[in-house]
């Protein structure tokens, strides 16, 4: 759950790895980032997973990288299953009724981003439904404002016009994989993202005015 709580994120491998099964902590994943992408750990390094036995159990404690003539290393270390849940409340999702589902096109993502930066000023827009369209909108008639048809050929209906945060929505909707939308009239919007490799369920709940 991000700090504010504008997001969750639920995800999982679609093929879990056996020597990753357990409950740790990923802190400063920036930092992980970085060494996957590092020049010296692109060609025939060795990355490994490493183990210790805590409680009477094997669990894994850190990822250790070390470049093909092995005088370049790094160890990434991960957080103790006792420091997350001293951290971390896992927030339960008890399900909801998605009255809108579809597969976003990249052409109308990128039209997005341009009323986006069109309306910089505004951090925030409203999702409603028109007919069959399902319309983004920036801004008030008091102000400087946009809207577009984000997409068309909808089948459901929201009967509450809902706020939600732009950049984060462009963010995910920037991540690699297939993509599927839901919006339900309960203020949640569902952005499922299928890379592959994993499948990632993230939440976005309706921004609230101060």
């Amino acid at each position: 759950m991000a700090e504010d709580r504008s997001i969750v994120l639920d995800a999982h491998f679609v093929n879990p790895l056996p020597e990753l099964s357990g409950t740790f902590g990923m802190p400063n994943l920036s930092k992980l980032k970085v060494l996957l992408n590092l020049q010296e750990y692109v060609e025939n390094a060795k990355i490994s997973i490493i183990h210790q036995s805590r409680n009477g159990e094997d669990v894994p404690v850190s990822i250790n990288f070390e470049n093909a003539n092995s005088d370049f290393k790094n160890n990434y270390r991960f957080m103790a299953r006792e420091l997350v849940n001293e951290k971390l409340k896992t927030p339960v999702f008890k399900g909801t009724t998605w009255n809108v589902e579809f597969v976003p096109e990249l052409a109308n993502i990128n039209r997005l981003k341009m009323q986006a930066q069109a309306n910089s000023e505004e951090p925030i827009f409203q999702i409603s439904t028109e007919s069959d369209n399902l319309v983004f909108t920036f801004g008030d008639a008091s102000n400087h404002s946009g809207e577009f048809v984000f997409h068309s050929g909808i089948s459901g209906r929201l009967t509450n016009t809902r706020l939600y945060r732009v950049k984060q929505l462009i963010s995910i909707l920037n991540l690699v994989g297939d993509k599927v939308i839901r919006i339900s009239d309960n203020g949640v919007l569902q952005i499922t993202v299928n890379s592959g490799i994993a499948i990632y369920n993230y939440y976005m709940l309706a921004y609230m005015k101060k």
